[in-house]
């Protein structure tokens, strides 16, 4: 899929920046649709499928990051959220709650713009993969690498974009260290506004969300590694 094949779902309270961003974004080539809060935007998802979902944190009512959280029960569909300038909690808490990036407020359409294209580009497919399994074994775990699939036994486990894209990246290089700033370059975050070390600890958010769905025990973790001093590498059986 390309970037601009993407159907999307703006969801603000605030009219004219939902207008805004919905001609912008229409005007970069997007299919765009737009709620005014979480209800409106519950009925909107309840009858099409979105590539994105372009959510703000502070509506009247649910909250974005409560309608991120219930989403995610049911669906894997990207979520950017909206936060207000300088709310570090709300970001954190927004990624716990299973969203795949932040950008805060003001910001520039460029700026959204390449949020957006990161987010819903894929990891391109690594020749050197050729050579590697396409299964990867983690205990009651298996990772089809050809299909970007989890299963526990014969479960499937959803994955949300970004953690399909780790698990692209990790496995392309299984029992191998990938360096915190490394896995940001790779998912496509932008480290200049808010600052390598805030992409940093967005990561390992990830990675904590990620070895939920892994580990039989997330806090000791034997397939998704902490490497001291080096990173962050999956060790498949």
């Amino acid at each position: 899929m390309m970037e601009n094949d993407a159907h999307l779902l703006i969801v603000d309270d605030d009219e004219r920046i939902r207008g805004l961003l919905q001609k912008f974004l229409m005007k970069s080539g997007f299919l765009v649709s737009a709620a005014r809060d979480a209800a409106h935007a519950r009925r909107v998802l309840s009858g099409l499928e979105f590539d994105l979902i372009v959510l703000d944190i502070m509506m009247p009512g649910e909250d974005g990051i409560s309608l991120t959280r219930e989403l995610r029960k049911t669906m894997a569909t990207p979520i950017l959220l909206l936060t207000a300038k300088g709310e570090t909690d709300d970001r954190i808490a927004g990624l716990e709650a299973g969203a795949d990036d932040y950008l805060s407020k003001p910001f520039e359409p460029k700026e959204l713009l390449l949020r957006i294209n990161a987010i819903l580009r894929r990891m391109p497919t690594d020749d050197a993969a050729d050579s590697l399994p396409k299964v990867l074994h983690l205990g009651a775990c298996r990772y089809d690498m050809d299909k970007s699939e989890l299963w526990r036994g014969d479960q499937p486990v959803r994955l949300t974009a970004t953690e399909v894209q780790l698990m692209r990246i990790f496995s392309a290089k299984p029992s191998e260290p990938i360096s915190r700033m490394q896995l940001v370059d790779d998912l496509g975050r932008d480290s200049g506004k808010d600052g390598g070390k805030a992409q940093e600890r967005a990561v390992d958010v990830q990675i904590t969300r990620l070895r939920r769905k892994i580990e039989d025990d997330p806090k000791q973790p034997r397939y998704l590694q902490t490497v001291r001093g080096a990173g962050y590498m999956l060790a498949p059986d």
